[in-house]
């Protein structure tokens, strides 16, 4: 006991905590205070947190629910705690991690530390070469569905801290606050949206599925990445026993298979199966199929690869119209590259890893946004696209490091 507190926890986890919180940003909780407001009496506010914290008298405030729309339809529910419990809960999540990083399968790669999504999707394109099939699949609602019986026994086989326990097991009763103000008390999931959620649903689905895997089909590896998760097979039928037996061991664990995001694909890279219904998959934004490419000796051969996917093409493209580059005919064009950048690097940075053809229209959309800018912005290039091209391309030459996709090379 220290400082007369039942619980040991020093002051400076909870400035780690708030620096971790305040990196990350992120909107007010249900009380309306974002960062700034807290930070207005910081050395108060955080002093709260710790002695509530060490005396085991802090309780939750209700999470603020905010629906947001699915690319595929539909919405999902985010949880948005408060300030001050998304630094109580990052002080949890920073004694949590080492007991379950040490033991969390290398093929979980879901926020955890020096893992990403890039990783798994790499590793997904190499098994792909020597694995015929793939299971797709995808985990109906686990974040609202996850088992808190089920996920406390894990939690304690794991975490040391008496107040770490007593905190996660309240995180998880915390009501919802919905938008229209009514609240719902959850007796299931963890919310997306609290910081200790992640690493919540991935000790949850170590067990559920990682250990479940390694044990029962160690030759069929995987990669999972929170719920979307792939496992690759020889042969259609061990695809088809390993998915029945998932699907089982799933609905144990009190989980489900999303029906229309699971499926057996065929890894085609020749004419073999030619008939099979399913030869692609998404994974991570990023779709696998057969493509004609040249190989190493210049010769032109089918290969199954990764490259970015339609729906992560239009999003992106769908972002750049929303900025109505052509209205901005009062910005300069440095502007107009400061503004893009860094939504155009991040996207770049993510989809140009493997098979950069697969980004070549959307880049030449983005060029053609800027030709519709340049035409509206000076009077000599209205009604000369040429023009305006060419002027764009000669500041390419000058300026190739102006604009993020310049400097990788897709100039106008």
């Amino acid at each position: 006991m220290k400082d007369g507190k039942p619980f040991n926890i020093p002051k400076q986890a909870v400035w780690t905590a708030y620096k971790k919180v305040k990196a990350n940003q992120g909107s007010a909780g249900i009380d309306g205070q974002n960062l700034a407001d807290f930070e207005k009496d910081l050395k108060n506010n955080l002093y709260k947190i710790w002695n509530r914290m060490s005396s085991g008298s802090y309780f939750p405030p209700p999470v603020k629910a905010v629906e947001i729309p699915k690319k595929a339809g539909g919405t999902r529910r985010l949880g948005i705690p408060t300030v001050s419990d998304r630094i109580a809960q990052m002080v949890a999540k920073m004694y949590m991690e080492p007991y379950v990083e040490i033991i969390f399968h290398e093929d979980s790669y879901g926020y955890r530390p020096n893992k990403s999504a890039l990783d798994a999707v790499g590793k997904a394109r190499q098994r792909c070469w020597k694995y015929d099939y793939v299971i797709e699949f995808d985990i109906r609602g686990l974040f609202d569905n996850i088992d808190h019986k089920l996920l406390m026994k894990a939690v304690r086989k794991h975490v040391k801290e008496p107040w770490a326990i007593l905190y996660i097991e309240r995180w998880l009763k915390t009501p919802f606050i919905l938008e229209n103000g009514d609240k719902m008390e959850r007796n299931s999931g963890t919310p997306q949206g609290g910081v200790i959620s992640p690493i919540l649903a991935n000790l949850f689905m170590h067990y559920a599925f990682d250990m479940w895997m390694k044990r029962e089909y160690p030759h069929a590896p995987f990669e999972r990445y929170a719920d979307d998760a792939i496992i690759h097979c020889k042969t259609e039928n061990e695809a088809k026993k390993i998915l029945e037996r998932l699907d089982q061991r799933l609905k144990e664990c009190k989980l489900e298979l999303h029906p229309q995001k699971t499926k057996i694909v065929y890894c085609k890279d020749s004419d073999r199966n030619k008939d099979y219904p399913n030869t692609e998959f998404d994974f991570l934004g990023y779709s696998f199929h057969r493509i004609f490419i040249k190989d190493g000796r210049g010769r032109l051969n089918f290969n199954f690869l990764a490259g970015a996917s339609k729906k992560a093409n239009k999003s992106f493209r769908d972002k750049i119209k929303e900025l109505k580059l052509s209205t901005l005919t009062g910005r300069k064009v440095d502007d107009i590259a400061v503004m893009i950048n860094p939504m155009v690097r991040g996207w770049l940075n993510y989809f140009s890893k493997y098979n950069k053809t697969s980004i070549r229209s959307t880049m030449r959309y983005l060029n053609l946004r800027l030709v519709r800018w340049a035409m509206r912005k000076y009077k000599r290039f209205k009604g000369h696209k040429v023009r305006a091209i060419n002027w764009l391309q000669e500041l390419a030459k000058r300026e190739p490091n102006m604009f993020a996709h310049w400097a990788l090379g897709w100039t106008p």
